[in-house]
């Protein structure tokens, strides 16, 4: 089993078999500088943090050649979100352990989901909105993936 901690700055947490990444950035802030050096009155730019990963299980389902199930913990810090994705071949479940989370898939409207909530994706759904809607707390949700054994479990667009 292989345990990523998030830490400052940027995070990659990698699956035992380096299949099941996702990134933690902090918000990046631009400047631009006008004349005589002065920063213009709108020059910023942020952008909101991404989710860090934590995997919990990967291991090859008996009696189903071919499938891996892999479990992960997904934190997304304050107003954190997840940019458009897809699982490929996965079929994934996701559970709400903390938080509120606004989700949408391609071609459905968007839903909400708290603490308690559950979802599911069907191998190749288009992930377009997942994002924890306080700006105060952390969101965190336990995900499953059943996919063909080797395969990259998050396609990001």
């Amino acid at each position: 089993m292989n345990r990523s901690h998030p830490a400052r700055g940027l995070l990659a947490a990698t699956a035992v078999t380096g299949l099941l990444t996702a990134t933690s950035c902090a918000p990046s802030h631009q400047h631009a500088t006008g004349a005589a050096g002065r920063a213009p009155a709108v020059a910023t730019t942020t952008e909101a943090p991404e989710e860090t990963l934590e995997p919990l299980l990967e291991q090859a389902l008996p009696g189903v050649e071919g499938k891996t199930f892999t479990s992960a913990l997904v934190t997304f810090p304050p107003g954190g979100r997840a940019g458009p994705h897809r699982h490929g071949t996965a079929f994934v479940y996701a559970y709400v352990l903390d938080g509120t989370f606004r989700s949408q898939l391609a071609g459905e409207p968007v839903r909400t989901y708290r603490q308690g909530d559950d979802w599911t994706e069907q191998p190749g759904a288009h992930h377009v909105l997942t994002e924890n809607t306080s700006r105060t707390q952390q969101g965190r949700l336990l995900v499953i993936f059943i996919a063909d054994t080797g395969s990259q479990l998050k396609i990001e667009d």
